[in-house]
């Protein structure tokens, strides 16, 4: 795997496991192997180490004293979680913005929808989104709660919604709807319209990944 640059090696461990999760390749229950991963992904074992501290402490993976380490349970339910903590952590930014939105936020917001409005492909649009969010997250979340939503999109696949064709159709009335709810300061709106769209992109994934045969069957 070529190494991007500006990227630590951490995290380029960290996307490999989880795509090959999100592929099928790492099922539920499925050690984890150090040496293959480095290798794979052209790094040394201080860097996949890493990678599993910070996947197990996301929840995803869970070490077993002197056996290793393993995938914890992936299934439907759990994507849904995990989006869910997204959407909620991403929410509080919202409410945040609508509860102070200064003429400035509110001006790029504004430049930020146009964008968004003639982006053309999903790819184009899914940049324009990141774009909207960066300038809410920029302004009204600290480092823990920024921290917290950079952990938290470890089930959303950037490259997958780069790719998705119906994303500006269902998802722009969603930011159309937050932006008007931050304009008309409406904390509580804004908040409830981010928890939706991860809900929206939650159903989203997990139909493909059941498309895909990748999810388990849930528990019990």
């Amino acid at each position: 795997m070529p190494k991007k640059y500006g990227v630590k090696e951490k995290d380029l461990v960290v996307s490999h496991i989880v795509d090959l999760i999100l592929a099928g390749e790492l099922r539920t229950g499925d050690r984890i192997n150090r040496d293959a991963i480095a290798a794979n992904v052209g790094v040394s074992r201080l860097p996949v180490q890493q990678a599993l501290d910070q996947l197990e402490y996301q929840g995803m993976l869970a070490s077993r004293y002197h056996r290793g380490v393993f995938v914890t349970r992936f299934d439907e339910a759990v994507v849904r979680e995990q989006h869910e903590l997204h959407g909620v952590l991403n929410g509080i930014a919202s409410a945040r913005a609508a509860a102070n939105p200064t003429p400035r936020v509110l001006a790029d917001l504004d430049s930020a929808l146009r964008n968004l409005r003639a982006s053309k492909g999903p790819e184009a649009f899914q940049e324009a989104a990141y774009e909207y969010r960066r300038i809410i997250l920029d302004e009204y979340a600290g480092p823990p709660l920024y921290a917290a939503i950079i952990a938290a999109r470890v089930f959303a696949p950037r490259g997958f919604w780069g790719s998705y064709p119906r994303t500006h159709a269902e998802f722009l009335p969603n930011l159309e709807a937050e932006n008007a709810a931050i304009h008309r300061r409406d904390p509580d709106g804004a908040r409830a319209v981010h928890i939706e769209r991860a809900r929206m992109r939650a159903d989203v994934v997990i139909a493909e990944l059941a498309r895909r045969g990748v999810l388990s069957d849930g528990p019990g």
